[in-house]
């Protein structure tokens, strides 16, 4: 079985491919100051980078620097101190991860850095039109904060529309059991789509033979 190791990230030119790679992904480039003081972690299969993500422990937070300030006023969420917060960013998992279990290693591994972070609530932030990460988010059982355009200022860039949310990392643990079962139906599927591929290939052979 193929082996992913994780490493955190550290160099100024591996920051930078990165960036490239979340851009590539997301449409969103985020600033190099940001993830230079947070803890960048990839995952590396035959020495080539995969996937990676980002772990902010300290404010500022971006999730938190688009919501309106209005919200934040109305919200009573944000009179907690935000030193117990934390949020993941600029996860990007490549095609090479191919297998449900390979992408599973990397949510593990991630959840294992929320868990061990100690942090009380862990935001979200994502596109309201990705629909993939929205359904991994609801898994959390999140609550939402902010659903709407962002609140940019001069040289910001992000998504048209976000929703932002958090959960806790207690709830990360309790929900255990939903990532396992989202890892099963993904194995299903995946197992499903091989079989339909192998009967297409087997029944062209089979029409060719008879050209």
């Amino acid at each position: 079985m193929e082996k992913i190791v994780f490493k955190t990230i550290t160099a100024i030119d591996e920051l930078n491919f990165v960036l490239n790679k979340i851009e590539h992904y997301s449409g969103v480039r985020l600033p190099l100051e940001y993830i230079k003081r947070s803890k960048t972690v990839g995952a590396f299969l035959h020495n080539q980078l995969v996937a990676s993500y980002i772990v902010v422990t300290k404010p500022n937070f971006r999730s938190l620097l688009f919501v309106p300030d209005s919200v934040k006023q109305a919200h009573t969420f944000f009179s907690n101190d935000q030193y117990e917060m934390m949020e993941v960013n600029g996860l990007w998992i490549s095609p090479a991860v191919k297998t449900p279990h390979m992408q599973f290693r990397v949510w593990l591994q991630l959840a294992k850095d929320i868990i061990l972070s100690k942090k009380k609530y862990l935001l979200l932030m994502s596109s309201s039109k990705n629909k993939n990460i929205g359904h991994l988010h609801s898994l959390t059982n999140p609550k939402i904060l902010y659903n709407g355009a962002p609140n940019l200022i001069a040289g910001d860039n992000c998504h048209s529309s976000i929703q932002v949310s958090y959960t806790t990392r207690w709830s990360i643990i309790l929900n255990i059991p939903k990532y396992l079962l989202e890892l099963r139906r993904r194995q299903i599927r995946a197992e499903q789509f091989s079989k339909e591929r192998t009967y297409i290939r087997e029944i062209k052979i089979s029409e060719a033979e008879f050209v």
